[in-house]
């Protein structure tokens, strides 16, 4: 080594030493400020919780929740809703293991939020301060929660006590291919479904609305579902019949659900007979799916300007109109007026959707891609390449797991109990239930892309770091229930030494705090509006409290492709203290390039649950004096032993290449490219260093090392000096 160079190396040595003395006493500072942020913030929390506990209720009855649809105890007499577990399983998941690859469609649906909905223990925990805070709430929960309860007359008491083991199956096989399209706008449904809807007469759901200019059908929600009141059961697929040419697409399952069909039926005609399977165009519909993903609350009515107004004690909605209540979630509506909805969808590139499918529309696409070839049944010979897959892929990340422990093998959970018996699931459904989580996280990270680069449109010759966020969902980013969902950016910048120099946006796995004030939070906040505040003796402000939600106080979730602010404000689903440009489907966030930053590792991540949640939801339950292992506490003890709702890492970059915030051409650090760097940049050229950071700053066209463009590009960067 020369002699000049040495005192080079020696010069960044001292240079790196006091950028990194520098760099500490500034992360030391930067630490006690934000201590004192969340020792303030903390303070306020515990405030706003004792506050939120002396909440006075709404004088809400059942009455309040009547919603439109099959009502308790319309199903007739013996066609009970089947436990998934009991009967369809049999047939759908205890097919061969010969080639070729065979769908345990039941194995699928076991491992799901779909077959656990009645589980979640979120569901119970939010579901109890509901219920004190509006009784009779707890009616509408139970509906898309537990069907089969719910159906069967369990849904009373409200608060979720009538429910059974067997009702706790969630959403099962039986009851959504006993489901009947609502209004059939083509007409094609089959023609059983016109005597199902006539026999509701005035229980028949209606049309909703939504409050554009021209208003615009918005299909049902709410679960406001028409069920058949007899055990005739639907699905995607042409029927075979007899004396009949079936189309090559047709099933033939008659004859085993003939044999397998629960009481007496009635067939189109009012005579008794068997219970045909029938051909459901509406199981391959997003509008479905949007019977229980468009969520209102009917207690609440919104007036033509958009006032909302307690509809008083007793008193059913006065519409029926999901976009003239509360709106809880708008997961469906924004798909309808996303580009998804449009025409054959979007042309995704493979990245959701069946294989060889490009264009994706409807939820099925997404959630339910079909399996390439496969049987689905046990007693079909032939395989198919269109059956769906049952895995409902979502983006719940903890909840599976925290199921699995308690009414596993395993469990139940220390400290809590179950009913008496074997447990509720087996080893078997252990596993798929860890699948499931898997296939969650992984479906997760297809959601979003993550860009960033340098960018001194600010001010010139300034550079910031602008992190763009792309929505490569059908709804928003993040979507679904409101409380305590959110996804961040978390930004770290190193030193040439790849040191730490700071980190926004933080999270500590330990205490699952989120240093919220540094970085991007995309979230969506909800609570009392002005005039039903004082009633309830909140403030008009953000509040977990679920049944005051009367307004909207922020939301910058990011909007799908085809968003317009006019059709989401007509949705009940604007976006609030933030702003995006009609047909914008991403987001970009700027921040400042600290002092003595080289590089940077740019996060994206998504958390099911925060700690601020399910925290309420211990502290704030309506029976902790008088029950310490009330649902809140079993929901917070559940959170804990499955992780804490860990976030997910959606999408990084600069984890296996350092991101550069320095100029390009300056693998000495020194903020400028000179002849001080040409020694490195020939290291790198004839393969003398593998040091990934160098390897970086001298590959110009980013191609993975150097090659003649780089060196073209090295001397212009050279000369511009």
């Amino acid at each position: 080594m020369s002699f000049m160079s040495l005192v080079r190396r020696k010069v960044r040595m001292a240079i790196a030493a006091q950028r990194r003395a520098t760099a500490n006493v500034r992360a030391r500072v930067s630490n006690l400020m934000r201590n004192l942020v969340f020792c303030l913030t903390l303070l306020v929390s515990l405030a706003g919780a004792r506050l939120a506990m002396a909440v006075d209720p709404l004088p809400t009855t059942i009455d309040n929740f009547f919603l439109h649809g099959t009502q308790p105890n319309m199903l007739a007499p013996g066609n009970g809703i089947i436990p998934a577990g009991d009967e369809c399983i049999f047939c759908h998941a205890n097919v061969s293991n010969v080639p070729p690859p065979n769908v345990r469609i039941g194995d699928e649906w076991r491992g799901t939020m779909m077959a656990q909905a009645a589980r979640d223990p979120m569901f119970y925990a939010c579901m109890e301060i509901a219920e004190a805070d509006a009784p009779g709430i707890g009616d509408t929960c139970i509906r898309c929660h537990a069907p089969k309860a719910w159906l069967e007359g369990r849904s009373t008491p409200t608060n979720g006590s009538a429910i059974t083991r067997e009702d706790r199956d969630g959403i099962t096989c039986h009851f959504c291919h006993r489901m009947v399209d609502p209004f059939d706008l083509q007409d094609e449904s089959p023609s059983v479904d016109f005597f199902v809807l006539d026999e509701l007469s005035s229980f028949a759901p209606a049309m909703s609305i939504d409050r554009g200019d021209p208003p615009q059908i918005g299909f049902g929600g709410n679960g406001s579902y028409v069920v058949d009141p007899y055990d005739r059961r639907r699905g995607p697929f042409p029927v075979v019949r007899e004396g009949e040419t079936p189309p090559p697409t047709a099933v033939d399952c008659d004859a085993f659900h003939f044999g397998l069909t629960l009481g007496k039926c009635e067939d189109d005609f009012g005579l008794p007979g068997a219970c045909p399977t029938q051909e459901s165009p509406f199981h391959r519909r997003a509008d479905m799916c949007g019977t229980c993903h468009d969520v209102s609350f009917p207690h609440i009515n919104y007036d033509a300007a958009g006032n909302p107004s307690f509809t008083g004690t007793g008193n059913a909605h006065p519409t029926g109109n999901k976009y003239d209540m509360a709106a809880e979630q708008r997961t469906f509506s924004e798909w309808l007026r996303s580009d998804f909805a449009q025409g054959q969808g979007v042309d995704m590139g493979g990245r959701f959707g069946s294989p060889g499918q490009t264009f994706v529309s409807d939820c099925q696409d997404c959630h339910m891609p079909r399996h390439e070839l496969a049987l689905g049944c046990e007693f079909v010979a032939e395989p198919r390449n269109d059956i769906p897959m049952h895995t409902f892929r979502g983006s719940n990340s903890w909840v599976l797991d925290a199921i699995a422990m308690h009414y596993g093998p395993d469990g139940p959970l220390p400290g809590f109990t179950v009913e008496p018996g074997p447990p509720e699931l087996d080893a078997l459904d252990v596993m798929h239930l860890q699948m499931g989580t898997l296939g969650n996280i992984d479906f997760l990270k297809k959601a979003a892309d993550l860009d960033a680069e340098l960018d001194d449109s600010a001010t010139p010759g300034v550079f910031e770091l602008k992190v763009r966020v792309t929505n490569q969902s059908g709804h928003k980013l993040p979507t679904g229930y409101i409380d305590g969902r959110r996804m961040w950016l978390t930004i770290e910048y190193f030193d040439c030494d790849s040191l730490p120099v700071d980190v926004l946006g933080g999270y500590d796995y330990a205490t699952a705090t989120l240093d919220a004030a540094s970085t991007k939070i995309y979230r969506a906040e909800v609570g009392p509006d002005a005039a039903l505040a004082p009633v309830v003796d909140l403030p008009a402000a953000p509040s977990f409290h679920a049944a005051f939600a009367s307004a909207k106080y922020f939301d910058n979730r990011i909007p799908p492709r085809g968003f317009t602010n006019a059709a989401f404000e007509a949705i009940q689903s604007p976006i609030v203290g933030y702003s995006y440009a009609d047909g914008q489907y991403w987001d970009d966030t700027y921040f400042e390039i600290p002092a003595g930053a080289a590089t940077a590792r740019i996060t994206l991540f998504h958390q099911t649950t925060s700690r601020e949640y399910v925290e309420f939801l211990r502290d704030n339950n309506p029976n902790n004096e008088t029950d310490p292992r009330n649902k809140g506490v079993f929901a917070y003890a559940m959170w804990e032993a499955a992780g804490k709702s860990a976030p997910v890492e959606m999408a990084v970059i600069g984890a296996d290449m350092p991101f550069l915030v320095v100029p390009k051409g300056d693998p000495n650090c020194d903020g400028r490219s000179s002849s001080d760097d040409i020694e490195a940049f020939v290291n790198v050229l004839l393969g003398f260093t593998q040091d990934p950071f160098i390897i970086n700053t001298v590959d110009f066209d980013e191609t993975g090392g150097v090659d003649g463009r780089d060196i073209q590009l090295f001397v212009e960067a050279l000369l511009l000096q």
